[in-house]
C-alpha cells in the first residue's frame, strides 16, 4: 500500500463529546499512516475540544455561524493533503483499513473526483434510521456518471477538484450533492466503495409511520446475511466511578463500609479509576489506602442537608476534570449499599452503550401494592390492583445508590440522568439492602459475615 499521499481529514463537531473519542480512536488506528486531522469546531460547549486534543490532531478551526459547505471550505483551507476525506464526528469507521480503501478507490481512476463510503446504523438507531442506512448503502461497488448522490458523512475527494469548485458556502444542506452534480456536470466520475464503511447512529431522511418501519426493519435483519449495527467498545472508553461519602465513613464488624464498595468497583473490566468524593479526611485517608484516588477534599458547604446529591457529583466532576482526566462515562455508586451482585457494573455499562440510552440505573421488581401521595396528603394506588402477580405489569424501584451509570454532560448540568433512561434489573434479595441506622448496621454484621 502506497502511504505517500498526504490524507487532510476534516471532522466538523458540535458537541460531539459522546462521540469524539470512538471517532479520532478509529481514525488514529487506521493501517494507512499518512494523514492529518482538522476538527472544524462549531463553539461546543461540551469537552469535544478538550477530548480531541487528546488525540495528536493538526488544528481545531473555529466556526460561528455553522453551514456545512463553508465548515468544509475553512477546514480544508487549513489543510495540506492532496486528498481531503470528509468524515462526521458521531461516525466511526468500521475497520482499520477503512482509510485504504477510501484512498486506494480514488486513486484507480484519476477522473474519480470523489468516493464516498458505506454508512451502517448503530445497534441503537432508530427504526427510521436503520431502513434509510440499509436501504440506501448498499453492497455494491457503483460508478457515478449521472447519479449525484454522494454523501460527506463519509467520503474523500481530490483538493484539485475542490480547488475547481469549493462547497457552497451558503446552503445549509445537502452541499455534498450539489459539489458532486457539478463535478459530474463537468465529465468526472463519482464511485460508491462499500468496502470503505463507518457506523453511523442517525439516517438521512425523516421519520414515518413507526409500525411499518419496525416491520421494514426487521425483513431486512432477516434477510440480509451480512447485517450488523456498531456498539462502542467499552474497552476503549475512560470510566471512572466517584463514591460520595460525608463525614467519616461507618464500619461493620471493624471493616470500613466503604470496603465494599470498592471492592464491587474492582471486580469491573471496564472501570479505569475509583474516586472517592469526602469532607474527611480521616475518609480521605482510608479510601487512599484501599488504592482508590482522593485528589481532593469537598468544602463542608456540599455537606449541608440542604445540599442535593447532583451538586456533590457535579463538584466531585469538576475536581476530577482539573487533573486532565475527561471522563466517557461515570458511575454512581454509595457506600450505604453493601451488597451487589458479581458483574452488576459491567452489565449496567454495556446495556448503556447496546441500547443507546442517556442513564441506567440499578433496579429491583416490586410486586406489590405501589402507592404515590398526592398534594393534599391523600394517597393513591398506583398499580393495577388486584391481578394475579404473574400477570400484573412489570414495576421496578431504582436504587441509583446501588450504581448508576451516566455521561458527565449531565452532572455537569448538575443532574445525575438524561432523558432516556435504562433500569438494569438485579434479583440479588439483598441488593437493595441499605446501612443507615443503628438496627441495620447491627443487621449488616451479621449479614456480611455470611455472604
Amino acid at each position: 500500500m502506497d502511504n505517500t499521499k498526504l490524507v487532510s481529514l476534516i471532522i466538523r463537531t458540535k458537541n460531539e463529546e459522546r462521540w469524539i473519542h470512538s471517532c479520532l480512536d478509529a481514525v488514529f488506528s487506521q493501517s494507512y499512516k499518512n494523514f492529518e486531522v482538522i476538527l472544524v469546531d462549531n463553539e461546543s460547549t461540551d469537552k469535544t475540544v478538550e477530548k480531541a486534543h487528546q488525540f495528536p490532531i493538526k488544528e481545531i478551526v473555529s466556526i460561528n455561524n455553522y453551514l456545512p459547505g463553508e465548515a468544509l471550505n475553512l477546514g480544508i483551507k487549513e489543510s495540506k493533503g492532496e486528498y481531503i476525506v470528509c468524515l462526521s464526528a458521531h461516525c466511526i469507521p468500521t475497520e482499520k483499513e477503512w482509510l485504504a480503501f477510501l484512498v486506494n478507490a480514488l486513486e484507480e481512476d484519476d477522473n474519480f473526483a470523489g468516493v464516498f463510503g458505506r454508512q451502517e446504523p448503530m445497534s441503537f438507531s432508530t427504526s427510521t434510521d436503520k431502513r434509510d442506512l440499509l436501504l440506501v448503502f448498499g453492497l455494491d461497488r457503483i460508478i457515478k456518471t449521472k447519479d449525484s448522490f454522494f454523501h460527506n458523512a463519509n467520503s474523500i475527494i481530490r483538493r484539485k477538484c475542490w480547488e475547481e469548485l469549493p462547497f457552497d458556502n451558503s446552503i445549509t444542506n445537502i452541499e455534498d450533492r450539489i459539489w458532486a452534480q457539478e463535478m459530474l456536470n463537468r465529465g468526472y466520475k463519482l464511485l460508491y466503495e462499500p468496502e470503505a464503511s463507518v457506523y453511523h447512529y442517525h439516517g438521512i431522511h425523516q421519520g414515518g409511520n413507526t409500525e411499518r418501519l419496525n416491520n421494514v426493519v426487521k425483513i431486512i435483519e432477516k434477510h440480509q446475511t451480512n447485517y450488523r449495527t456498531g456498539k462502542i467498545n467499552a474497552n476503549s472508553l475512560k470510566i471512572v466511578a466517584i463514591i460520595p461519602i460525608r463525614g467519616l465513613t461507618k464500619s461493620v464488624n471493624n471493616i470500613p463500609l466503604i470496603k465494599y464498595t470498592i471492592d464491587s468497583v474492582k471486580q469491573s473490566k471496564f472501570v479505569d479509576k475509583v474516586f472517592v468524593s469526602t469532607d474527611s479526611k480521616e475518609t480521605a485517608e482510608i479510601a487512599k489506602g484501599m488504592g482508590v484516588e482522593c485528589p481532593f477534599i469537598r468544602p463542608q458547604s456540599l455537606s449541608e442537608d440542604h445540599v442535593n446529591l447532583e451538586k456533590v457529583q457535579q463538584f466531585s466532576l469538576q475536581e476530577i476534570e482539573k487533573t486532565g482526566l475527561l471522563p466517557d462515562l461515570v458511575i454512581h455508586m454509595e457506600e450505604t449499599y453493601p451488597v451487589r451482585p458479581d458483574g452488576l457494573l459491567d452489565g449496567m455499562i454495556l446495556h448503556l452503550l447496546e441500547d443507546g440510552y442517556d442513564s441506567v440505573i440499578a433496579a429491583r421488581r416490586e410486586s406489590g401494592w405501589l402507592w404515590h401521595e398526592n398534594q393534599d396528603g391523600r394517597f393513591e394506588r398506583v398499580d393495577s390492583g388486584d391481578t394475579p402477580r404473574k400477570f400484573k405489569e412489570k414495576s421496578l424501584i431504582g436504587l441509583h445508590g446501588v450504581g448508576c451509570v451516566t455521561y458527565p454532560e449531565f452532572i455537569r448540568d448538575e443532574k445525575i440522568l438524561g432523558k432516556k433512561i435504562g433500569l438494569y434489573e438485579i434479583s440479588h434479595p439483598l441488593a437493595g439492602f441499605e446501612v443507615r441506622s443503628d438496627f441495620s448496621s447491627d443487621l449488616a454484621s451479621k449479614i456480611l459475615t455470611q455472604i
